[in-house]
């Protein structure tokens, strides 16, 4: 797979994350004593002030999760290779 096609749907998964989150948040502020509307105009004003905050925070467990997938990825491989080698070491074919 490749680093655009992981890129795309991992950043699919952190929009959706984003917005389950805001749907969330939403309906919890609109059981405040607060209009619904006021309290969504609210929410929507600090989501668009922090919108820049939030996108870094993305990109940052995006690195993250990609220095975690090459890692894991090498691990695996090189157990692969052990496990080969083993396998010469033994005879067993």
């Amino acid at each position: 797979m490749g680093n655009n096609g992981w890129g795309n749907q991992s950043t699919k998964i952190w929009v959706g994350i984003a917005i389950g989150a805001a749907v969330g948040l939403g309906i919890a502020l609109s059981r405040r004593k607060q209009s619904r509307w006021d309290s969504a105009r609210e929410f929507g004003q600090r989501i668009s002030d922090r919108s820049a905050d939030l996108a870094d925070a993305t990109q940052d467990l995006l690195q993250r999760a990609r220095t975690i997938y090459e890692e894991g990825r090498k691990v695996v491989e090189d157990a692969g290779h052990l496990w080969s080698h083993g396998r010469k070491l033994v005879g067993v074919r």
